[in-house]
C-alpha cells in the first residue's frame, strides 16, 4: 500500500475539478454593487484543484490516521472516552427526528418534545434533582448556566455574593466558568488524602460565599467521604453546592448528587451517556436543580399539560435562553436512547464495571510508578512519573512512547496538584484483554526508562509525524500553505 502523506496543495494541479454542477439559474449579481471595494478579491482564491477521486482518497487517508474510540483504547482520565453504541446513531437518523425543524408548530413535533420531556425526567431521577434543562451545549456552558442561576437566586433574596470556592483538583473550566459569570474564585487545597480539606473550607466559607463547585468523586478519582459535612458547612452560610457531573460515570445507580446535598448539577452527556466526544462539538451539558432554583431555569422549558407537550416561555425569574433553539437535539436523542437501552440495572452496572476496571489497572501499575494516593479509587486514578523523572524521563516522554504501541496516552499533567501526573480512566466498555495489554505496555515503558531511556526520549518512532518542537509549534505555527517557500511539512501539518 502506498504511503499517503501529501498535503492537498501538493497534489493540486491546475484545471482539475472535483465537482460537476448544473449551470446556475440564479441571476448573476455584480459584487461591486453589493460590497465595498476593499472586501472584493483582486485575484481568485488560491484553493487546491483536485479531482473528486483525489479528494475522497485524501480525506479518507487523513481519517485513517486519526485515533478514535472505534479503533483503539482511549484511557483519557476525566474525559471518559467511552464507546458510542451504534444504535444511538440509528435512532438519531430516523426521519421523524432528523428531518424536523425547531421552528415547526409544537403540535407537529409532539414526538420530539416527548423525548425531550422524558429525558428531562430521567436525568432528574439519575441526579436526584427536581427539574432539568437540556439547553446547554457543553459541560462548560452547563457550569456557566448553573452559576448564572446561583447569581439570580442570591439576587432574588436581595444578596450580592461574590465568592465561588473551587478545590485545587477541580477541572479548569470550574474557575473559568465562575470568572465568566462574574464571580471571584477561591481555591480550597486538598488534604494529604487527596480530598477537600474541611478545615480549610471552613476558613473560607462566609456570608459572601455564593457557591462551592465540587466533583464527586473528584478529579483524582477519589470519593469525598465528608460530602455531607461539606454540604452542611456551605448551606449554613447560605451558599449553594454545585456538582460538576464530569465524573458521574462512577456513581450511576449508587448515589446521586441530590442525596449528597447538591443544589445544582450539570452532566456531560458525551462522557457518561455515550454521545460523540471531541472535535469541538456538538455537545450537551444538561443542568438539574433543586426545587428552590426551578424558577431560574432557562426558557423555554418543555412541559406536559393535559397530555400535550408545550414550550413554556412564561417564567419571569428565568435567566433566559442560553442556547439557540432547545439544545442539541441529535445529541440528546443519543443520550435518551442509551438510557432507555441500559435501563436502571444497566446504568448501575456501568459504574460497577468502571470502578472495577480502574482499580484493577491501578493495582497492576502501582509497583512501577509512584502512587500519590493508594486508597481505592472510583472510575479513574492517578499515578506520578516522579520516579522516572529522576532518571531523566518525563511523563510527556512516556506518553509519546505509548503512541508507538497504538494507544492514545492518558491525560498528563492534570490535575495540577500531582507532580508528573498520569491520569487514567479505562471506562466500563473495555475488555480485560485490552486493560491487560495496556498495562503490559506501561510496564514495558517503565522498564525502558531504567534500561534504555533513549528509546523513550526519542519517541514516537512509528507515527506519521515524530516529536515536534513544541515551543515553535505553539508560538510560530504555520497555518497556511506557502508555495513560494520550502516549508517543513511536519510544521505545516502540525
Amino acid at each position: 500500500m502506498v504511503e499517503y502523506n501529501d498535503l492537498i496543495f501538493e497534489i493540486s494541479r491546475e484545471g482539475r475539478v472535483g465537482s460537476s454542477l448544473p449551470e446556475s439559474d440564479v441571476v448573476h449579481v455584480d459584487l461591486n454593487d453589493k460590497l465595498p471595494k476593499h472586501l472584493i478579491r483582486d485575484l481568485p482564491a488560491e484553493l487546491p484543484e483536485v479531482s473528486e477521486l483525489q479528494l475522497v482518497r485524501h480525506y479518507t487517508a487523513l481519517s485513517n490516521k486519526n485515533h478514535g474510540i472505534d479503533n483503539g483504547f482511549y484511557p483519557l482520565g476525566s474525559c471518559t472516552m467511552k464507546y458510542n453504541p451504534k444504535i444511538n446513531e440509528d435512532v438519531a437518523r430516523l426521519e421523524g427526528f432528523s428531518r424536523i425543524h425547531p421552528y415547526q408548530p409544537t403540535e407537529t413535533v409532539q414526538g420530539a418534545l416527548e423525548v425531550l420531556y422524558e429525558l428531562q425526567e430521567e436525568l432528574a431521577v439519575i441526579t436526584g434533582m427536581d427539574a432539568v434543562t437540556l439547553q446547554p451545549s457543553a459541560g462548560a456552558q452547563g457550569e456557566w448556566t448553573g452559576l448564572m442561576m446561583v447569581k439570580a437566586y442570591h439576587k432574588q433574596k436581595g444578596e450580592v455574593r461574590k465568592k465561588v470556592l473551587v478545590p485545587d483538583s477541580a477541572h479548569g473550566t470550574n474557575p473559568a466558568s465562575a470568572s465568566v459569570a462574574g464571580f471571584e474564585t477561591i481555591t480550597i487545597p486538598s488534604n494529604e488524602h487527596g480530598l477537600v480539606d474541611l478545615e480549610e473550607l471552613k476558613k473560607h466559607v462566609d456570608e459572601n460565599t455564593a457557591a462551592l463547585m465540587l466533583t464527586n468523586p473528584n478529579t483524582l478519582g477519589l470519593f469525598e467521604k465528608e460530602i455531607v459535612e461539606i454540604a452542611k458547612v456551605v448551606h449554613e452560610a447560605g451558599g449553594l453546592l454545585y456538582y460538576d457531573g464530569a465524573n458521574a460515570n462512577a456513581i450511576l445507580g449508587k448515589t446521586t448528587p441530590g442525596q449528597m446535598g447538591f443544589d445544582i448539577v450539570h452532566l456531560n452527556l458525551h462522557k457518561t451517556f455515550t454521545t460523540p466526544h471531541g472535535g469541538g462539538g456538538p455537545g450537551a451539558g444538561p443542568v438539574g436543580v433543586k426545587e428552590k432554583l426551578i424558577p431560574f431555569l432557562p426558557v423555554p422549558r418543555v412541559e406536559k399539560v393535559n397530555e400535550v407537550y408545550v414550550l413554556d416561555y412564561n417564567q419571569p425569574l428565568s435567566i433566559g435562553r442560553v442556547k439557540g433553539y432547545y439544545g442539541n437535539f441529535g445529541i440528546l436523542l443519543r443520550a435518551y436512547t442509551y438510557i432507555r437501552t441500559m435501563g436502571p440495572e444497566g446504568l448501575r452496572q456501568v459504574s460497577e464495571s468502571a470502578v472495577l476496571h480502574a482499580n484493577y489497572m491501578r493495582k497492576k501499575l502501582e509497583p512501577y510508578f509512584d502512587a500519590p494516593y493508594s486508597q481505592i479509587c472510583k472510575h479513574e486514578f492517578v499515578l506520578s512519573g516522579s520516579r522516572q523523572k529522576k532518571l531523566g524521563v518525563r511523563t510527556l516522554d512516556m506518553a509519546k512512547r505509548l503512541l508507538d504501541f497504538g494507544y492514545h496516552p492518558p491525560t498528563i499533567y492534570f490535575p495540577l496538584n500531582v507532580e508528573e501526573c498520569l491520569m487514567i480512566e479505562p471506562t466500563e466498555t473495555e475488555s480485560k484483554e485490552t486493560l491487560d495489554a495496556f498495562c503490559d505496555v506501561m510496564i514495558q515503558i517503565a522498564k525502558e526508562v531504567e534500561e534504555n531511556p533513549g528509546v523513550v526520549l526519542d519517541a514516537p518512532h512509528t507515527t506519521v509525524i515524530g516529536r515536534l518542537d513544541e515551543v515553535q509549534a505553539a508560538r510560530q505555527p504555520i497555518l497556511r500553505y506557502i508555495k513560494e517557500k520550502a516549508v517543513n511539512k511536519e510544521t505545516v501539518m502540525s
